[in-house]
């Protein structure tokens, strides 16, 4: 999560995919050139039509500022399930954020104008107006609060890989990293979380970051890293996908939202629409199109506080 993200054959493309150069996560997510949204395309991601059915609420639709007939949608590409990926037409998008987003849109009758661009320049951008909301799965961090507002669709989190050979078994305190290499994404909340801790070690790990995805898990299969700091829904993906690695355990679980720029007049249609989808199925469908079920909330909410560390 910034700060602070099969193939014709299921064994083996998994592991091609992400070493391929494609795109790192989610509240975590990353950069879109065009090499790496190329290596991004999947023909074997889920593609179930969940959202189509959806129909419109007019209470929730009445909630939206006059006039509002289509927004500006800024997702980042993380290359891998349940984050964004691109089908292999080259252009269709498909991920968990972008299911909740089109669901959300047929629920309040207005078009999304859908445009890919890097993790990191998606909050900065909303502030200018570029874009009217974005997805990529921002954790809500109190930090982050200070800027942006939030509409609660899932909740994910941190969590910790590492290769299949490792004496690691659990992550509970980050000073168990002291001493080792810590690969991650640039500018993530994982990033964040590590840096404003490393002083605990006598002996500091080192934080390792990347923009693309392959080069991260590339870090760990290679022995540059000794383990991976991500999103807990990616990085179970990724550990069933490929051999040699194993998922360590959740570490720290963030609500994960619809990003705006403070103060938008959307936020109570949002949220009205995402609690629609929980009460008609749809949210559960969605949820287990994408194999995230653990991921679900009973309620959305708008910036809640920070879920703290346990």
């Amino acid at each position: 999560m910034r700060t602070l993200t099969h193939a014709h054959n299921r064994l083996i493309f998994p592991f091609a995919l992400i070493t391929a150069g494609t795109l790192f996560l989610t509240a975590c997510g990353s950069g879109t050139d065009d090499a790496a949204t190329a290596s991004a395309r999947s023909d074997a991601i889920p593609t179930t039509d969940v959202v189509s059915a959806v129909k419109k609420d007019g209470a929730a639709a009445a909630l939206l500022p006059p006039g509002t007939t289509s927004l500006t949608l800024a997702v980042s590409v993380s290359g891998q399930p349940p984050g964004t990926s691109i089908l292999d037409d080259g252009k269709t998008l498909a991920g968990q954020d972008v299911d909740f987003a089109n669901a959300v849109a047929k629920v309040l009758g207005i078009r999304l104008k859908t445009e890919q661009a890097s993790f990191e320049a998606i909050l900065p951008a909303l502030d200018s107006g570029k874009y009217d909301l974005g997805v990529g799965n921002f954790g809500v961090t109190d930090e982050r609060r200070r800027t942006i507002d939030f509409v609660t669709y899932i909740n994910d989190g941190q969590g910790f890989a590492t290769r299949g050979d490792s004496k690691l078994t659990k992550v509970t305190d980050l000073t168990q990293l002291c001493g080792l290499n810590v690969a991650t994404g640039a500018g993530t909340t994982f990033e964040a979380t590590l840096e404003d801790n490393k002083h605990l070690c006598e002996k500091p790990y080192k934080v390792q970051t990347y923009n693309e995805q392959g080069a991260i898990w590339s870090s760990l299969q290679q022995g540059r890293s000794d383990v991976v700091m991500s999103t807990i829904n990616g990085l179970r993906y990724a550990v069933a996908h490929q051999q040699g690695v194993k998922f360590l355990n959740e570490y720290h679980r963030l609500d994960v939202g619809f990003a705006f720029k403070k103060g938008t007049p959307l936020a109570k249609a949002f949220q009205a629409a995402v609690n629609d989808l929980i009460e008609d199925g749809t949210y559960a469908r969605i949820l287990k199109k994408w194999g995230t079920t653990d991921s679900a909330i009973a309620k959305s909410r708008i910036s809640p506080p920070e879920a703290k560390h346990s």
